[in-house]
């Protein structure tokens, strides 16, 4: 029983981190789209105000992980460098969704192991066996391949995707040389914890200088379409929610099991995105996400043997 019990829980959080995940993906794609809320970064403030206080009440009062204090000054600052370079990530995955279908995105996104091992050797000068580069060629090819199959392609809304992705391994690379020392390391809920609130600070200013009307247009959404704010709130909590599920999913599985589980993640979310959005493919554009899908699969696969 005692089996079978935990098999149900890591399945319902498996299940549940899917959910969370393609969810605040395709309400983003609706919110900035389908439905007239153009405002890509003041949404990004709000799923960050969301994780600023759900960690919050999480650490802090129902103590799902251990509270980690920041110790110094020069810890502040290197948390505060991750959090410019992952609000610039997540900004520019939802500028990304305003241009381009959800599977196309998800394409471009499944590039980031070529991203950080590009990074990593750059910064680190950390090099990989031959063979776990050669994986990463179809990691590009894929996308070279998928680009030119793509009908609603868009150059801004590409170079925006991609600009994510490097900003999100670039975070990823980073992250393990800022926060390398054990009496700097973080887990993801309380790098969350503090990034959060320093993210909100740093797109405030963006958001009414590059987004001025977005007070007024909101409030006259909000008039028009009964649910907005409904949409606005589920879609903030959501995205705590990915996070939340990520650690969880993390801690009780093994490494491979979640890359396994996120290369599957992203060939559901373009099912679901296309069945949801009609958006049109073609076999050009599924022949070339596949290839990427395979070389990021044959990436893991040859770093973890050479490893």
């Amino acid at each position: 029983m005692s089996s079978k019990k935990q098999t149900l829980f890591i399945s319902t959080l498996i299940i549940s981190w899917y959910t969370s995940n393609i969810g605040v993906l395709l309400l983003n794609k609706f919110l900035l789209s389908n439905y007239g809320f153009r405002f890509p970064i003041f949404l990004t403030m709000c799923h960050m105000s969301a994780c600023a206080i759900l960690s919050y009440i999480s650490i802090v009062f129902l103590k799902l992980v251990p509270l980690q204090s920041l110790k110094s000054r020069s810890q502040f600052l290197k948390v505060a460098t991750l959090s410019i370079v992952f609000c610039a990530s997540v900004v520019g995955g939802n500028i990304s969704l305003r241009y381009l279908p959800v599977s196309f995105n998800q394409a471009v996104g499944a590039t980031t192991p070529f991203f950080t091992a590009l990074f990593a050797y750059l910064m680190t000068l950390k090099r990989e066996a031959w063979v776990t580069y050669g994986a990463l060629v179809p990691v590009v090819a894929g996308v070279v391949i998928a680009s030119g199959g793509e009908p609603g392609f868009h150059w801004f809304g590409f170079i925006m995707c991609i600009s994510a992705t490097a900003a999100r391994a670039f975070k990823s690379v980073l992250q393990g040389i800022l926060l390398s020392s054990e009496g700097e390391k973080l887990n993801s809920m309380n790098l969350m914890l503090y990034m959060s609130p320093i993210a909100v600070v740093a797109l405030l200013p963006v958001t009414l200088v590059m987004e001025p009307d977005v007070i007024g247009l909101t409030l006259t959404l909000a008039k028009q379409h009964q649910y907005m704010w409904i949409l606005l709130l589920v879609n903030s909590v959501m995205a705590y929610s990915a996070n939340l599920l990520n650690f969880l999913v993390t801690n009780h599985t093994s490494a491979l099991t979640l890359q396994v589980l996120g290369n599957a993640k992203g060939a559901v979310a373009v099912v679901i995105s296309i069945l949801i959005f009609r958006n049109p493919v073609t076999v050009m554009g599924i022949g070339g996400y596949s290839i990427t899908v395979l070389g990021v699969v044959a990436y893991g696969e040859t770093k973890r043997r050479f490893r």
